[in-house]
């Protein structure tokens, strides 16, 4: 059977409902969004004279959930115009079209039999073949098939969103026992390719695997907070990315969370177990109290964190009073920071003896323990549950890779010392002739689960360009960036510059990868699996050569990086772009003249240049402005001058899309350019992207000049400038950067529509950045960027 989902429904529109919605709708998915009809009416529906009746009244609740989705920080719309595929239902009205849609997923109350209520009324309207599933986070899978048909019981399963849908990687899989084998995998892959998630197979089992774990983890560090006498802060100052944890560390991470929720998710594992985990799971009765005071965390406007002012205010939870908050700073705190690479950083803190290593091991090895045992009970492997540790708690390494980080015979001694119970399977993989979960073979990660190695499985679209040099080498490297061959007749240029900002080593690549690949292959990929794509240029370098007045060297750099852009984008061969996360100044200047490019979802894209005083030098400007001409409907007349307003203010105002397709619509992306939804497939379709244009018989462009708006246009641009400095908007300065961007722009000194070449522009855009590079306040805005990083407005 093929399946597609082609159109879905969500059943409840609260935070989570609707946030499921929202990213159904970002790719491109058609869903209806259903909820309660209300009992009573709202006095403002009284005064229009509005019944219970009226739809308006009984879509309130979902109506209102989309207003909010507008609303939201983090946005759950990638963009605000997807709202446009979700509909507003009822339960009452709407249940009906049920039959209209291809996937059914439940997000309502956690309460078993509301939920047993609603799927009876779901197999009442339902085709036959369509797929149910319960975003459940605790509540059985297999207790909610209850009574239900056969249909319905063979296309049921869990899968478990985590919060927000849009942003987190994880989705829990969890089928019943009577799950048809074909949806599951179907479901799986879907997850995988279409929603763009890490899927893991989970167990039906309580708060299933990466909420037991993480909540398990949480609630010892509590204990042993009380127990050592530590502060929240001092916790929080040394579990975040010292350890491979995400920033938000432990009792921040509860409070953006909501300290309602982990409550619940902690009470769904305590009432069904027994014995020293249940009393893991007791929330200690400082939290009880909090959430009597409504303290609930960043929802409430205060729980473990208070903001007052500028000062952030931390919990004492003896007292429930707010003191300022505290770090904690010891000899192994210290020493970690000269180690390189995560797994040295872990073993110099967890086996020191001061409070950061007692702290840190007390909390630790618990989990590691905790995590051995459940193998069977939640996920059959250990690859599995260490992904599900990664993709939902944000963790760098699951608890399997941190144990094996620390070495599995020397933490296992001191956990039996102190009297931890290690599961047997453990010890007896520690006094093998190799103690290790994983290995590595060929480029192949292995992992060890139930006395043996298995290969973990990875989606062919997944290239892992770390494994991949191991096993397949480089052409050609230097300081900032490699050329590897991908295969297929596809070769890749990859940035590793500190944050991949680009220097005349990165340049003297892509001038190299171009000539090479001109001459061997089908085409090139520019892209990398750093933390951003590219945040810009070197701006310690541009500064240090601008204060010693080195503006020669400088004019070179520029017109070297300005020839490369030239070069990737009139190629023989095609060059696609694959930018993701910061694709910031010369990032996006590195995307814009490719021949196509394959963003990523989370693709953040601007020319900020402006922030730190100057303007885009390496063609940015001229790109995004045939960009925006190039968007313009063939064959109809339009207003040069707007297309050079909305370039200037996105340019002068330092826009950044807020994802891959908010780049489409800001013109960074053209219709043609794609956006990979699944971040760990954007290399891979980003070769296909070559491959397919070199199988169409690509052609490099025709040079074409460029129409400009000229004198006149720059007068127009520099109205309103002119008139937010007078208004006290924005300062002298900006208003000289102002100036020199709209000169650009407009083409310089020539009538309004006068056709001008590419090097014209070029060469304007470099005058006036090395202009800019001169000025005392830019190189002012440069160091403050480098030592605050954030803009200085002087």
């Amino acid at each position: 059977m093929v399946r597609q989902i082609r159109k879905a429904a969500v059943l409840g529109s609260g935070v989570m409902g609707s946030g499921i919605a929202a990213h159904l709708a970002n790719i491109g998915i058609p869903t209806l969004l259903l909820d309660i009809a209300p009992r009573e009416l709202l006095e403002l529906e009284s005064k229009k004279g509005l019944t219970l009746e009226d739809k308006a009244v009984k879509n309130r609740i979902s109506s209102s959930a989309l207003q909010k989705l507008l609303k939201q920080k983090p946005a759950p719309l990638s963009s605000k115009k997807n709202i446009s595929l979700i509909e507003a239902g009822n339960f009452e009205d709407d249940m009906v079209r049920l039959g209209e849609v291809d996937w059914i997923i439940e997000v309502v109350v956690e309460n078993l039999d509301i939920k047993k209520k609603v799927f009876s009324q779901v197999d009442q309207f339902r085709k036959q073949g369509s797929i149910v599933s319960s975003n459940t986070s605790g509540i059985s899978v297999e207790a909610m098939t209850d009574g239900r048909s056969e249909d319905f019981k063979r296309n049921f399963l869990g899968t478990h969103f985590f919060n927000p849908p849009r942003y987190l990687k994880l989705l829990e899989v969890i089928p019943t026992s009577a799950t048809d084998p074909e949806v599951l995998e179907f479901m799986k892959q879907f997850g995988e390719d279409v929603l763009g998630k890490g899927v893991v197979e989970a167990k039906d089992t309580p708060n299933f695997i990466a909420n037991r774990i993480g909540t398990y983890g949480l609630l010892v560090t509590v204990r042993e907070m009380l127990k050592g006498g530590y502060s929240v802060g001092e916790v929080d100052s040394i579990t975040g990315p010292m350890i491979g944890r995400p920033k938000s560390a432990t009792f921040r991470t509860l409070d953006v969370v909501g300290l309602d929720t982990f409550a619940h998710v902690a009470k769904n594992v305590f009432d069904q177990v027994e014995g020293e985990e249940k009393e893991v799971f007791d929330t200690p009765p400082f939290i009880n109290r909090m959430l009597e005071n409504g303290w609930l965390g960043s929802k409430s406007g205060q729980g473990f964190f208070l903001k007052q002012g500028k000062e952030i205010l931390e919990l004492d939870p003896e007292t429930l009073e707010y003191v300022p908050r505290k770090k904690l700073k010891t000899a192994a705190t210290e020493l970690s920071k000269q180690e390189k690479g995560l797994p040295n950083k872990l073993k110099a803190l967890v086996y020191a003896d001061d409070r950061a290593g007692q702290l840190l091991w007390n909390i630790m090895s618990p989990v590691l323990v905790y995590s051995a045992s459940l193998l069977g009970t939640i996920a059959d492997d250990t690859a599995a549950i260490d992904q599900a540790m990664k993709w939902g708690f944000g963790w760098e390494m699951g608890p399997f890779e941190l144990w094996d980080a620390i070495g599995l015979e020397k933490s296992i001694a001191k956990m039996e010392r102190e009297g931890l119970i290690v599961p047997a399977w453990v010890k007896e993989l520690a006094e093998s002739s190799f103690p290790h979960f994983y290995k590595e073979e060929d480029g192949s990660t292995f992992f060890y689960t139930r006395g043996d190695y298995k290969q973990l499985q990875l989606n062919p679209k997944n290239i892992n360009l770390k494994q991949y040099k191991k096993k397949h080498g480089v052409i050609k490297k230097n300081s900032g960036a490699s050329l590897i061959d991908l295969g297929d007749g596809v070769a890749l240029l990859e940035f590793h510059s500190p944050n991949n900002a680009i220097g005349l080593d990165i340049t003297q690549m892509i001038n190299f990868a171009v000539d090479e690949v001109e001459k061997k292959y089908k085409g090139l990929v520019i892209g990398n699996q750093g933390k951003n794509f590219c945040v810009g240029a070197n701006l310690a370098m541009i500064l240090m050569e601008a204060q010693d007045d080195n503006i020669y060297e400088l004019d070179m750099v520029v017109r070297h990086f300005q020839q490369a852009m030239m070069k990737i984008k009139y190629s023989s061969k095609p060059v696609v772009a694959a930018p993701f996360g910061m694709t910031l100044g010369g990032g996006a200047e590195v995307c814009l003249p490719a021949a196509r490019i394959q963003a990523s979802a989370e693709t953040y894209m601007g020319l900020v240049e402006v922030g730190v005083g100057l303007i885009p030098g390496g063609g940015g400007n001229k790109e995004l402005y045939i960009k925006h001409l190039n968007s313009m409907p063939h064959g109809v007349e339009f207003d040069l001058q707007k297309v050079a307003n909305k370039v200037f203010e996105s340019i002068a105002m330092a826009k950044v899309s807020t994802s891959g397709e908010e780049a489409r619509d800001n013109n960074f992306l053209g219709n043609g350019d794609g956006v990979s939804v699944n971040p760990d497939h954007l290399l891979y379709d980003a070769k296909q992207a070559v491959l397919s244009l070199s199988e169409s018989g690509y052609k490099a462009p025709i040079r074409k000049k460029v129409p400009v708006v000229g004198e006149t246009g720059y007068a127009a641009l520099l109205l309103g400038a002119n008139a937010m400095q007078l208004s006290g908007y924005i300062s002298e300065h900006d208003l000289t950067i102002a100036k020199k961007l709209a000169y650009v722009i407009a083409g310089g000194k020539v009538p309004y529509g006068t056709e001008v070449d590419e090097q014209y522009l070029l060469d304007l855009e470099r005058e006036a950045f090395l202009s800019l590079v001169a000025e005392g306040k830019s190189q002012a805005r440069m160091q403050h960027m480098l030592v605050k990083g954030k803009p200085l407005r002087n």
